[in-house]
């Protein structure tokens, strides 16, 4: 049976966070209950300066060419935000791309990944000079190639008018390294049944990438005494080891800091015998943007079922974050009018879509004072819940902010119901 809990752990909580004397939690010096009730909810909110911060600790740990991985968290004001603090942006899809480049972003600092890279995508990256392709099988260097020897024209029209491709693309090929980790199997990429890279028997290249939300960091060890029989006869560059660093969600959760990850990272290469001129660099995203975005939910139902367990309804739910109903993950929920207030009361915080398993929080615990029309907020929201937010029951997904110095501006309008009807024919 769950157990009373006390208040969320203050690490669960961006940089910047603030308690008041009145017991309400502010963030970038701006109330959150406030901001729910000038902006509305559901609400992404993000603290500007702890990503900042982290962007930094990132390229201090990694050096110049670490990659934020966009799929965390993408806008056009985050991809600006990475660039401006010395990152490199990792973009997976034509996408991510386009938003990137419109950021401002030049293509010599984005490295393009994906399983399955369209002609039109790696048509498009190789017209604007993107810094690295990531390769993934045969079947994409066959397209590169023949982009590379027969360029379409501009436009995308038949041959004859002027080359869009005018260079040969810088390549990494990606390698599964055979190394399992402790995470969810969805989010599992290292290990040789994977549809990401070639196996190590048959790779060219540089580039590895383990999963996501990983805690341990021997399992990156373990990839770099494999992959280094491989990098170090061939006399190669530069060594990417991915993203995967994890974050911690509930209290009692810890994770390992970016400057102890990249420290094994290349203490382990060291001992391999990958060469000191070996550029060893990563592509952190979860732990970038996590913990800096905080979700603020009005709730709307509060239902005691005798003999079970008392929901709590908010006015959001798995359109906003898919992730506990995909991978069971867990969070946890409080009040921001009273932060530091004790949390007796279990729950199970659930959405407002038709299905029972919009699950928010499975296993929460709230002040014994909370009443219909709260504020309530889950941290750690940051990572995967607008980027992977949809339309589910057409509800209009919820604006993006961004908080500093007590200034909110918004960087992501929301969605209006025209909106949801704007691309019908």
């Amino acid at each position: 049976m769950p157990v009373p809990t006390g208040p969320v752990d203050p690490a669960l909580l961006p940089s910047t966070a603030v308690t008041g004397a009145d017991g309400r939690l502010s963030i970038g010096g701006c109330d959150l209950v406030e901001l729910a009730e000038i902006h509305g909810t559901p609400l992404f909110v993000y603290d500007e300066s702890h990503m900042r911060t982290v962007c930094r600790e990132a390229v201090a740990a990694w050096g110049d060419g670490v990659a934020y991985a966009t799929k965390a968290f993408l806008c056009v004001a985050m991809a600006r935000l990475a660039h401006e603090e010395g990152m490199c942006l990792d973009v997976s899809t034509g996408g991510e791309l386009h938003v990137a480049l419109t950021a401002g972003v030049p293509a010599e600092r984005l490295v393009l990944h994906g399983n399955n890279k369209s002609t039109d995508e790696l048509a498009a990256a190789l017209s604007v000079g993107v810094g690295r392709i990531v390769v993934d099988s045969f079947d994409e260097i066959d397209r590169i190639e023949q982009l590379v020897a027969d360029p379409p024209a501009v436009g995308g029209g038949p041959a004859g008018g002027e080359p869009t491709i005018r260079w040969r693309p810088r390549v990494l090929a990606r390698i599964t390294p055979g190394v399992e980790v402790h995470t969810h199997e969805f989010v599992r990429t290292g290990q040789e049944d994977s549809k990401f890279g070639f196996g190590i028997a048959s790779g060219v290249g540089i580039h590895a990438h383990l999963g996501s939300q990983v805690f341990a960091l021997d399992p990156f060890v373990q990839a770099v005494d494999v992959l280094a029989g491989f990098v170090a006869p061939l006399g190669l560059p530069e060594l990417v080891v991915g993203g995967g660093l994890g974050v911690a969600y509930v209290n009692g959760e810890q994770a390992p800091p970016m400057a102890e990850w990249a420290v094994s990272v290349r203490a382990a290469c060291r001992a391999a015998g990958i060469a000191e001129s070996v550029r060893v660099t990563a592509e952190p995203g979860r732990s970038i943007v996590a913990t800096a975005g905080v979700t603020l939910y009005r709730v709307g139902t509060v239902k005691d079922v005798p003999g079970h367990r008392t929901y709590v309804s908010v006015d959001g739910g798995m359109s906003d974050n898919p992730r506990p109903v995909l991978y069971g993950s867990g969070y946890e929920a409080f009040l921001p009018r009273e932060a530091g207030a004790s949390r007796p009361v279990p729950i199970r915080l659930v959405g407002k879509h038709c299905e029972t398993g919009d699950v928010v929080v499975a296993e929460g615990f709230v002040p014994d004072d909370l009443v219909i029309g709260d504020v309530l907020c889950t941290p750690v929201t940051g990572a995967y819940g607008h980027s992977m937010a949809s339309n589910y029951n057409k509800v209009p997904r919820p604006a993006v902010m961004f908080v500093a110095d007590g200034v909110a501006r918004t960087v992501v309008r929301r969605e209006t119901l025209d909106d949801l009807v704007r691309l019908d024919d």
